[in-house]
């Protein structure tokens, strides 16, 4: 089998998986338990709050005086 019909090939399947891989997707989603995918995500939290940078504006000030300096 040579390189295109490889590429034919994956493409054919990951085509026919897309669908499947959608419905698994929220299927997931819909069943998910708020509570424990908080407790999941809690730590990545914790870290971000520990490791980043505590942020005195929203970035907007900023946005604005470059939109400014564009006109």
């Amino acid at each position: 089998m040579d390189e295109r019909e490889l590429r034919e090939r994956w493409s054919a399947t990951w085509a026919a998986a897309g669908p499947e891989l959608e419905a698994i997707k929220w299927r997931e989603m819909v069943e998910a338990d708020p509570a424990e995918t908080l407790r999941l995500l809690a730590p990545a939290f914790e870290y971000a709050l520990r490791a980043l940078p505590v942020r005195t504006t929203s970035g907007m000030v900023e946005m604005q005086a470059l939109f400014a300096k564009l006109r």
